[in-house]
């Protein structure tokens, strides 16, 4: 079946980006694009790293799991690419993609920092998007941005909340 996600969304582009910033991710995603694929397998080719990165493209809604059973044993998790192809609708301002490359760009020291504020002024209960950017002094865009970057935050609607474990 062939899935084509659609960015109209500057902030979409964040996940995407980060999904191929080192070569071990690219190579990860080019392996589930190929085939099924568990987290042991995926970690026994591409090391510790490997499982980190198939373990934030499910985060991300990139891959999609099946358990399979090996051997007649326990079930386990196997992971294949979600998106067959994307279609980028690329036309935003200036201010707004420039937000959006500064986010998934940004160091994984000055990203920590951030996400740590954000989550603290989220907390457990979540909060309305606006009240977050406006106590942070980000624009909206550069939240979503942020938000979509995090493996522990998503947004339901307009609220940020912490992200809840399927």
């Amino acid at each position: 079946m062939n899935r084509i996600k659609v960015i109209n969304e500057p902030s979409e582009l964040v996940p995407m980006l980060r999904s191929v910033d080192t070569a071990v991710k690219r190579d990860v995603l080019k392996e589930v694009t190929l085939e099924w694929r568990t987290a042991d397998e995926i970690e026994a080719k591409f090391g510790p790293e490997g499982r980190e990165a198939i373990i934030f493209f499910d985060k991300m809604k990139l891959v999609e799991s099946r358990w399979v059973s090996n051997d007649g044993g326990f079930p386990v998790k196997s992971y294949h690419t979600f998106y067959t192809s994307f279609h980028i609708n690329a036309q935003w301002p200036v201010y707004e993609i420039s937000d959006v490359l500064a986010a998934a760009m940004m160091s994984e020291e000055d990203y920590a920092e951030i996400e740590a504020k954000i989550l603290e002024e989220v907390g457990k209960d979540g909060k309305f998007s606006g009240d977050v950017a406006e106590s942070l002094g980000l624009t909206a865009t550069m939240l979503k941005s942020l938000v979509r970057r995090s493996v522990n935050l998503d947004y339901h609607g307009h609220r940020i909340e912490l992200k809840r474990e399927d």
